[in-house]
């Protein structure tokens, strides 16, 4: 691992992960929450069965509060972004203090948003921090091991997600090829039987979603 630590590697690698998670989940939360407050039948019940998270709400307005911004519910946006900063604020020196404001920022308008009248717009500065963090994360860390450990944590999270909820070939070809020289230029120790796996699966006439999840997690 050179000058980086197991223990630092461990925290790129979740930071990379957690901010995609943040990224994803909220894209697919804002771009469904108004179709959610008009649906006649409610469909989160069958977005947690996909993501795999328990579904602990009474129903559909109480998934639009508590998903988001429940921070004693270990699978809500909220947690996932708070992993996010812990992980940053450990790894101030090598990410710098300004990659690091803009997930500062994210938690400050997440928290804004959850007493905000028009959530929608707090929640969008949440999205576009995460989008400067990934652009200073390429801007001021000089380190290319770094960046990569970074962007390897965030492409296996982001095909995870994918397969999650099913989308089309395309997307996740685009990602495979995206993640397999992030984590081969990382330094990580991984598994080259899940990379190989991995890049079988996806590139399959018939995709195992199933499969896809299982062996992605598997590869770091």
């Amino acid at each position: 691992m050179g000058f980086i630590s197991v223990e630092q590697a461990d925290r790129l690698f979740w930071l990379g992960r957690y901010t995609e998670r943040v990224y994803s989940t909220l894209r697919i939360f804002v771009d469904s929450y108004d179709y959610m407050i008009d649906e006649l039948e409610d469909s989160y019940s069958s977005y947690c069965i996909k993501m795999d998270i328990p579904n602990i709400y009474s129903d559909k307005e109480d998934f639009l509060k508590r998903y988001p911004y429940d921070e004693t519910n270990y699978d809500s946006i909220i947690s996932s972004l708070t992993r996010a900063y812990d992980n940053a604020i450990v790894l101030r020196e090598s990410i710098g203090s300004e990659t690091l404001a803009y997930i500062q920022l994210a938690v400050y308008d997440m928290k804004k948003a959850e007493i905000s009248d028009s959530p929608l717009i707090e929640l969008q500065k949440v999205i576009d921090n995460i989008l400067a963090f990934w652009g200073m994360v390429d801007d001021s860390i000089d380190s290319e091991q770094i960046r990569n450990i970074i962007k390897a944590g965030k492409r296996i999270e982001r095909i995870d997600i994918y397969a999650r909820l099913e989308l089309k070939k395309s997307k996740l070809e685009r990602e495979l090829f995206r993640m397999i020289p992030r984590v081969e230029k990382s330094g990580l120790a991984y598994d080259v039987s899940s990379m190989e796996r991995i890049r079988s699966l996806i590139l399959s006439n018939d995709l195992d979603y199933y499969s896809i999840i299982d062996t992605v997690e598997s590869i770091i």
